[in-house]
């Protein structure tokens, strides 16, 4: 069992999201907005958003820089190397909120369910709370090809990995910092293996995981490149496999 967030009773919890952006300035600031007027709707939190682009040419980092200058609890990081992982990295351990999540900025993932991400770590019931697109509860629209990519990803993951986790990579994730700092320097990845490889280690240490069903619609504009990703992950979940 891993550290509990604790907090003052006469203080709220911090929870800061981390939106990891490449290239998105199409649907930066519009999303991001969308994305406060939502928290503002949750007050048993005190919200913080971080905006980390990660090597973006197309204006984001504009963007991103406004948006932090005009919008309260906002912040904004640039890096200059693209990668999910590097992001999560960079923004959570300069955090000092009690809670860190993440989700995508295409907001892929129904806003509804930030509660259910972040109420178990705040009330010391998990570690880290995590949306799974295949809980027999969610309600998920993408491609059969995803559909079929996501599903044997996972199968190969949980048996070569002996962990339980149903979606490692679903973008929307929330954890206790205490939690990620101390996962944090032994996380090898910087791109998109980095959930597995968070999950890998935060179950071979005890910490409790938690999966929660989300609704989940696919952006028809993803960056992702899926063959590419695979492959990276396969040979990430090797050395994973390798190095235990």
């Amino acid at each position: 069992m891993g550290p509990e967030v604790v907090v003052d009773p006469g203080e709220k919890t911090t929870v800061d999201i981390t939106l990891p952006v490449l290239n998105e300035a199409r649907t930066l600031e519009n999303n991001t907005h969308i994305l406060v007027g939502s928290l503002a709707l949750y007050d048993d939190y005190n919200w913080r958003i971080t905006i980390v682009d990660n090597g973006s040419t197309d204006g984001s980092w504009d963007i991103a820089e406004r948006i932090a200058c005009t919008t309260s609890n906002v912040r904004a990081v640039r890096l200059e190397r693209p990668g999910r992982g590097g992001a999560l990295k960079a923004a959570w351990s300069s955090s000092t909120s009690d809670i860190v999540a993440y989700m995508d900025i295409d907001l892929s993932t129904s806003l509804d369910a930030l509660t259910s991400l972040v109420d178990p770590i705040a009330t010391g019931t998990a570690d880290i709370v995590i949306g799974s697109r295949l809980a027999p509860e969610s309600d998920v629209t993408r491609t059969i090809q995803r559909e079929l990519i996501s599903r044997i990803y996972n199968v190969i993951a949980r048996a070569a990995l002996s962990y339980p986790i149903r979606d490692a990579q679903c973008g929307f994730k929330a954890a206790s910092r205490n939690v990620v700092s101390s996962i944090m320097p032994s996380i090898e990845d910087t791109s998109w293996f980095f959930d597995t490889e968070l999950l890998v280690l935060a179950y071979r240490k005890g910490l409790r995981i938690k999966e929660v069903p989300v609704r989940w619609a696919e952006d028809a504009d993803s960056r992702v490149r899926i063959l590419k990703t695979s492959l990276d992950d396969l040979r990430g979940i090797w050395r994973l496999r390798a190095r235990h």
